[in-house]
C-alpha cells in the first residue's frame, strides 16, 4: 500500500510502508520526495527512507485510483528545484519587507534562527 507522510520540516514523502512501531518511526520503500510549486510538482527519488517518529506529522494511504485523477502537472526535477528556489527567494524578500515595515515602526522582531524549537 502506498502511503503520503508530511514531515515537521514541511517535506512530502511518497512510498511503501514496510514497517511502524510505537513510536511511529517508519521505513519507506521505493520513496519519492515530492515537491509541490503552485500547480505543478516533482518527485525526486530517495529509495529506503527511515523516518524518526516525532518527525512524522501526518500518515495517510494514498488511494491508487484517485492519485491519478490530479489536476496537478508533473515537471522535470531540476525545473521543480528551479522553482522552488525562485519561490523561496520570493518568501525571504517579503519577509525582509515585513520585517522593514515593522522595524520603522519601532517593533522589533525575534530572527528564527534564536528561537527555541519547543
Amino acid at each position: 500500500e502506498k502511503h503520503l507522510v508530511l514531515l515537521r520540516d514541511g517535506r512530502t514523502l511518497i512510498g511503501y510502508l514496510r514497517s511502524i512501531d510505537q513510536f511511529a518511526n517508519l521505513v519507506l520503500h521505493q520513496t519519492v520526495e515530492r515537491i509541490h510549486v503552485g500547480k505543478k510538482y516533482g518527485d525526486i527519488p530517495r529509495g529506503i527512507f527511515v523516518v524518526r517518529g516525532e518527525n512524522v506529522v501526518l500518515l495517510g494511504e494514498i488511494d491508487l485510483e484517485k492519485e491519478s485523477d490530479t489536476p496537478l502537472q508533473q515537471v522535470s526535477i531540476e525545473e521543480i528545484l528551479e522553482e522552488q528556489r525562485v519561490e523561496q527567494q520570493a518568501k525571504q524578500e517579503s519577509e525582509k519587507l515585513k520585517v522593514q515595515a515593522l522595524k520603522e515602526r519601532g517593533l522589533a522582531v525575534p530572527r528564527a534562527d534564536t528561537l527555541d524549537e519547543y
